[in-house]
């Protein structure tokens, strides 16, 4: 079973705004069995509009199509859905009773609602209305000479919601899917050429049913295996047996069992253990502590952190000496172990990490260039220490200073339960 995704809107194809509609989709129609093949991006122009359908409709059996349904004159998938599918546009009362709702909810029950707005309601009449919980456009559900068409509205949290709750159920309930496993290893601290050698055997042994996939991102590789059939057991115990192969083979940069974030993994960890986390950034700005705290329960763990960029912070809220920052600078293994420690202190946690560097893309020196970076982790009677050397580029550097703070934490927690 094959699936297209079509998304619509000129803010896409300008920049103004990242399509992350698709890939949350795919994911979606991954997860049940069905396989994304092509994903377009196309401007707000019927002729546009309609040469992707009909391409799409070439290459698959599910079709599903995002933006366009707002009430604005720039809005014309639904016109357009009309004219591709040969019908006019109708009013549903289940929609216009919708509209209303959601109208008196956000601008009160006195408030009195124009006649864009009720055109909202409007839906070419050979379709299967979805309603929107969170918004006043209502998805499509379309079935054309074998095919099934699915409109949502571009609105993230609208179309999520309706892809979750209402798109796939229906899918699975429609269409005869295979089972589909998949089981995902999370490392850290080698490279995907390295891992791929390491168990290049293994994956030679693969069956056609299962398959390995290598994500990398920024220091980390996740390893995944999906597999694909009608035995949903036999396919489990397949990607088990193999899962457990590659875990034995690379378990010392093996990080995880599940597709989690390596910043919940330490999470996890550490709650199980009861035990707790500080943090002092300078040159990550507070991005670390960003990572632990968008996870909910991170308060169990995480006691607080301080950004200090100055050298007033460094010496007020860390301890860190007047005459380490004069001596050596704030980008230094003599600051960094100063403010790690006086974290771990100042915050009375079990654990503390710390950064420092220059993240760039100016304020590098001969001897300190942009991308120099100290990162201390410690615990009660033990501190360490490491200088890493990234790029120029602003961004990739807090991104990296993050997972190498990371990897770093977790090998102390880790050598700490030898």
């Amino acid at each position: 079973m094959l699936a297209e995704i079509i998304t619509i809107g000129d803010e896409i194809l300008i920049g103004q705004i990242v399509d992350t509609n698709s890939a949350f989709i795919a994911h979606q129609l991954n997860n049940a069995g069905i396989s994304v093949k092509q994903i377009s991006s196309v401007s707000d122009d019927r002729e546009h509009i309609l040469t992707a359908l009909n391409e799409a409709a070439g290459r698959a059996d599910v079709i599903l199509i995002t933006g366009g349904l707002g009430p604005t004159k720039d809005d014309i998938t639904k016109k357009t859905l009309a004219s591709y599918f040969g019908v006019g546009l109708i009013e549903n009362k289940e929609a216009l009773e919708n509209v209303q709702r959601i109208f008196k909810r956000i601008r009160g029950e006195d408030a009195v609602m124009l006649d864009v707005n009720k055109q909202q309601a409007l839906v070419p009449e050979n379709c299967e209305v979805i309603l929107n919980k969170n918004g006043t456009a209502p998805g499509m559900w379309f079935n054309h000479q074998g095919k099934i068409y699915v409109s949502m509205p571009g609105v993230p949290f609208e179309m999520m919601y309706m892809i979750e709750e209402e798109v796939i159920p229906k899918l699975k309930a429609t269409l005869k899917l295979p089972f589909i496993i998949h089981k995902t290893i999370l490392t850290a601290g080698e490279g995907e050429s390295y891992l791929a050698n390491r168990i290049a055997d293994i994956e030679d042994d693969l069956p056609s049913d299962v398959k390995l996939a290598y994500l990398p991102k920024l220091g980390q590789v996740r390893l995944r295996l999906s597999a694909y059939g009608e035995d949903e057991a036999k396919l489990q115990q397949k990607v088990d047996e193999f899962a457990a192969r590659i875990i034995e083979r690379v378990k010392n940069v093996v990080i995880a069992e599940e597709d989690i974030p390596f910043e919940k993994v330490i999470l996890n960890i550490l709650a199980d253990k009861d035990q707790t986390l500080s943090i002092a950034e300078s040159c990550t700005g507070g991005y670390i502590s960003h990572l632990f705290t968008q996870h909910p329960g991170a308060s169990k763990v995480f006691l607080g952190g301080a950004i200090s960029y100055s050298y007033e912070l460094k010496e007020s809220m860390l301890g860190v000496k007047t005459e380490t920052l004069a001596q050596y600078g704030a980008v230094s293994e003599q600051t960094v172990t100063e403010m790690v420690e006086g974290a771990l202190h100042t915050f009375r946690s079990d654990y503390a990490l710390a950064v420092t560097g220059i993240a760039g893309p100016d304020g590098g020196t001969e001897d300190k260039p942009v991308g120099t970076v100290w990162i201390g982790v410690a615990k009660q009677g033990k501190t360490q220490v490491k200088k890493f050397t990234f790029g120029n580029k602003r961004t990739q550097n807090i991104e990296r200073s993050a997972i190498s703070a990371l990897f770093m934490l977790n090998n102390l927690i880790k050598d700490s339960e030898k």
